[in-house]
């Protein structure tokens, strides 16, 4: 099983890609997670990868899949993968297709979770997580049971992400509708693509995309 997961930021990509993962044992990677993994390792690409950053350029699509192309050949990724986070522009889902391609495999299909813009913002702009465990809190849809209170660990600081605010969220919102949301049609015509309501409770989001995986594994 190799997946795209499609969202803007906040569609709750990680969240999903976590419990596909553990359900069909298929690996969910991150390309932030393994751009950092690359550049702590020290191999090759992963120096190159540092030099650009330290320059403070952007790293480049050449770079990201000679990265996923190493990852995706380690013995974790044989039963699969999920993509999350890329591609995020036509481009480099084009040459993630021709580096599948160089290696005999295929995305089997992508998934989009669809969600509305006001109601992602304000999902968004709620959030905050304990300092100490990292668990996550909405002032609106996830508090903790005893106010102050982490339910996880019992810690009482907590933190909000900078950018987890109105403001910044509209500028990620357009960035992803002006870049990524035009790859859609890239695998629509590849027959490919499918939609998921992203705005349901997160369970419900779970059982319409593990009912949309389960005709992969049945195939």
């Amino acid at each position: 099983m190799k997946l795209i997961l499609l969202g803007p930021p906040g569609a709750g990509k990680g969240t999903q890609a976590k419990r596909l993962q553990d359900r069909y044992g298929v690996v969910q990677i991150s390309t932030g997670d393994m751009l950092r993994a690359e550049v702590s390792a020290g191999s090759e690409v992963g120096l190159q990868a540092k030099a650009v950053m330290e320059a403070g350029q952007l790293v480049s699509d050449d770079i990201l899949i000679r990265m996923l192309a190493g990852r995706i050949e380690r013995a974790d990724c044989a039963p699969g993968f999920i993509l999350d986070g890329f591609p995020r522009t036509v481009p480099q889902a084009q040459a993630l297709d021709a580096m599948l391609t160089s290696k005999s495999m295929q995305i089997d299909m992508v998934v989009e979770l669809k969600v509305d813009d006001a109601a992602l913002t304000d999902r968004i702009a709620g959030r905050y997580t304990c300092k100490a465990c990292g668990a996550g809190y909405h002032d609106e849809f996830q508090k903790p049971v005893i106010a102050g209170v982490c339910d996880k660990c019992g810690g009482t600081a907590f933190v909000r992400r900078a950018d987890d605010n109105r403001e910044t969220v509209g500028a990620r919102l357009a960035a992803y509708h002006a870049q990524t949301a035009p790859i859609l049609p890239h695998y629509a015509a590849q027959g490919k693509l499918r939609e998921v309501d992203g705005m349901a409770d997160i369970d419900a989001v779970t059982v319409e995309l593990t009912a949309l995986l389960d005709t992969l594994v049945a195939a």
